[in-house]
């Protein structure tokens, strides 16, 4: 049997490397290692999720800021956000940023995937086509009967989900009467009701279903790489830190990525593929192994140093996030977390719940109720995510609010915004640049004003009376687009959502840097398969569509590999 950390490295080789044991690799280990003649290692530069917090669902809270379990990463001064930086927040961990996120599943809208196929020019990316992916992990709680839940047999829903997969998706254990407030608000403000957002269209107002198991937060570790690790043609190794790929040239001087050099318990260590190594590193972690290697925009490479192995303009450019504009409203006459987390016997009757029934605040993702609305009427989709959750805080890791209050996050779900993620310098050990530049186009001025508006239209209607709410932040004093634009900049924050920075595209798009089946362009031997190569963000949450990615691809690699011929 197999443990992490039960080998030690050498000079061992694999047949493939997988760089990364978040969300896409720890799928690709578990479909990979299924074949007993196949010798895969999955590198995790953080340790094991043992961590208790990692598995209660509030413990984000203790996990975001941890250097146990995040990397700690900030943005740049962002223009955008009147010079603010950021918390980044990248799961340091087995299971990645499934470890420490919001547990949210959300696949997006079909109209993102069909884009996808239509920059690629490959027909694969299409949602018809992408659907079976996410059905193939998925373990839905609607379906444990084995019936449809709208029609009792095989209908709609049946259509639309999987069951029996490793990844759980269920309803969230809690009720908030000011959140149902809240939902009716919105239906009153012109927003319909969805009772399912992972349809291919997601307009609509209701509660998000989570990746937990009777309360327990459900990461990719736990779904996909724990019941693989029994096998024996699998390792693991944690604490390794790959600080850059290795390449050999062959006769007609095609370059080819050969393994990896990695620092291991302190050790430096180097380990070789014979098929493929798998960058799984996340949007961030990606593009700047590959810099680091000497793949990557060929004047930064040399300001830093380091040697051009690839000259490809594209690596750690498309870098593409959600950013959330904090609306906070005080309320009266309701139960808020805020006030029930700020007194010792709020703080022990959460903590019965969830001991006794795995229920209430403990249990709670990030945000509970979801909303998904047009900004204007010109919009042909819903263009607006809404995350509303019973509490306030000015940033997730920071303390709660005294008062009670409510937080309705709003985001621009398609940014016209873009950044960049780049060395700092040649070693391993030094964070990246990240510059998001958030807000930095008309367009998402524009809509970032226009969805502060919207939350102000929900927050009068006559659902939301009784609570009498009252805007704190950004206070309603400030009316103009400017003024609004001005204030996002002040209070919006990421949704941790970064994708795009090693995107996929056409032949004839010198910024792609992957093609549509995910190999590295000019170097052999090479994949990439994380959210960086997604070539626009999807409208929704990120992590349900990296999974989808992880399947697709390695039904790919599973079927390539019968023919590959080393050196080819």
């Amino acid at each position: 049997m197999t443990r992490p950390d039960s080998r030690q490295a050498g000079t061992e080789s694999f047949d493939y490397i997988i760089v990364g044991g978040g969300s896409a690799g720890c799928l690709l280990a578990n479909r990979l290692s299924r074949d007993p003649s196949m010798r895969v290692l999955l590198l995790e530069a953080g340790g094991k999720d043992n961590y208790p917090w990692i598995h209660i669902p509030v413990g984000y809270l203790y996990c975001i800021g941890n250097p146990r379990t995040d990397w700690l990463f900030h943005t740049e001064p962002e223009a955008g956000l009147n010079g603010r930086s950021l918390r980044y927040p990248r799961g340091k961990t087995l299971g990645g940023c499934s470890s420490i996120n919001g547990m949210i599943y959300m696949r997006g809208q079909a109209r993102d995937y069909d884009g996808w196929a239509a920059l690629t020019g490959d027909d694969a990316w299409e949602w018809q086509n992408c659907l079976p992916d996410f059905k193939a992990h998925e373990d839905h709680y609607r379906l444990d009967d084995g019936n449809d839940p709208e029609t009792g047999g095989n209908g709609r829903f049946s259509d639309m989900h999987g069951h029996g997969g490793e990844w759980r998706v269920e309803k969230q254990r809690l009720r908030w009467d000011i959140l149902q407030a809240f939902a009716d608000a919105a239906v009153e403000a012109g927003i319909p009701r969805s009772d399912d957002f992972n349809s291919g269209d997601n307009e609509g107002v209701g509660y998000f279903e989570v990746n937990q198991r009777s309360g327990w937060r459900w990461n990719t570790s736990k779904a996909f790489l724990r019941p693989a690790l029994s096998r024996p043609n699998l390792s693991v190794w944690t604490h390794a830190q790959v600080e850059r790929l290795t390449f050999e040239t062959d006769g007609s001087g095609r370059k080819r990525c050969v393994g990896a050099v990695l620092r291991r318990q302190g050790q430096a260590v180097q380990v070789r593929s014979n098929r493929e190594v798998i960058l799984s590193a996340g949007a961030i972690g990606s593009p700047h192994i590959l810099q680091l290697s000497g793949v990557g925009p060929g004047s930064l490479l040399k300001s830093h140093g380091v040697e051009v192995v690839h000259d490809l303009p594209g690596v750690g450019e498309n870098l593409q996030d959600h950013l959330q504009i904090r609306a906070v409203f005080r309320i009266s006459h309701a139960r808020t977390l805020n006030m029930l987390a700020n007194s010792l016997s709020g703080k022990i009757g959460i903590a019965l719940e969830y001991a006794l029934r795995r229920s209430g605040p403990m249990s709670m993702s990030p945000s509970q109720l979801g909303a998904f609305s047009r900004s204007d009427e010109t919009q042909s989709h819903a263009n607006l995510e809404f995350h509303v959750q019973p509490l306030s805080l000015d940033a997730f890791g920071e303390p709660l609010h005294r008062i009670p209050a409510i937080t309705a996050s709003v985001c621009n779900l398609n940014p016209t915004s873009v950044g960049t993620v780049r060395m700092r310098s040649a070693r391993a050990q030094d964070a990246p640049a990240i510059a998001p530049n958030y807000l930095s186009t008309d367009e998402d001025r524009r809509i970032a004003a226009e969805s502060l508006r919207q939350v102000r239209k929900i927050a009068s209607q006559p659902a939301l009376a009784k609570y009498q709410p009252v805007e704190w932040k950004p206070g309603p004093e400030f009316q103009s687009d400017e003024e609004l634009a001005r204030l996002a900049g002040d209070i919006a924050s990421t949704i941790f959502h970064p994708v795009g920075t090693t995107k996929m595209g056409r032949d004839d798009d010198p910024m792609a840097v992957v093609d549509s089946r995910l190999r590295v362009r000019g170097i052999a031997g090479l994949r990439i398969v994380d959210a960086g190569i997604m070539p626009r963000i999807t409208s929704g949450n990120t992590n349900a569509p990296t999974l989808m990615i992880a399947e697709k691809a390695a039904g790919w690699i599973l079927r390539e590999r019968n023919g590959f011929q080393p050196g080819t």
